[in-house]
């Protein structure tokens, strides 16, 4: 190589070094400028998940509101009125919440007398997993967790607000009573 021709890539390297130096700096530029795009979108989703979590707890708590003001209402209708299907009960409690080793059960309402309890969940909405709930797993809890009621006559019940034919059917062919506001009072329907 020639020494004209060393320095003419020398050259030709110095020219190609600040073209790349020249693209560097472009992409630094537009790395930078996409840096605080991406802070300014961070900031926009961290508003947008600010929003949908108080969303999500005003729905919750409206949900919540919801069942109380059911229960509320039944409790109350219950205690004025004691009697469900053709049986008076001495007491009503609610909101009973017991636990043994490793089963935890809270029961909405309970009516006894001294041969009857009576085992209420109640829902503003009955959805079919709650029939299934309540037959299934917290009537065989209430069994484990309220021995002392071994001896009495033992029936289910959903009170609720709103259910549509195909739950009330599955709930009343499983032997559970159900209880429906009507106006300002409630009417139960059982299959007895």
């Amino acid at each position: 190589m020639t020494d004209d021709e060393l320095k003419a890539l020398v050259a030709s390297l110095a020219v190609a070094q600040v073209k790349t130096e020249e693209q560097l700096a472009r992409t630094d530029a537009q790395l930078a400028k996409t840096d605080a795009q991406l802070s300014k979108t961070d900031v926009q989703l961290s508003k947008t998940a600010a929003k949908i979590d108080k969303l999500a707890q005003m729905y919750g708590g409206m949900g919540n509101n919801q069942g109380r003001v059911a229960e509320e209402f039944y409790f109350n209708s219950l205690k004025h009125k004691p009697t469900l299907n053709g049986i008076r009960f001495d007491y009503i409690d609610k909101n009973v919440t017991r636990s043994k080793g490793k089963i935890e059960e809270e029961y909405d309402l309970l009516l006894v007398n001294g041969a009857d309890v009576f085992v209420i969940e109640v829902k503003y909405h009955v959805h079919p997993d709650d029939i299934v709930r309540l037959v299934g797993r917290k009537a065989e809890n209430f069994k484990k967790l309220f021995p002392e009621y071994a001896h009495y006559r033992h029936h289910l019940g959903i009170a609720t607000f709103a259910i549509n034919d195909e739950v009330k059917q599955q709930a009343l062919s499983q032997g559970v009573t159900v209880l429906q506001r009507r106006g300002k009072v409630f009417e139960t329907v059982s299959m007895t």
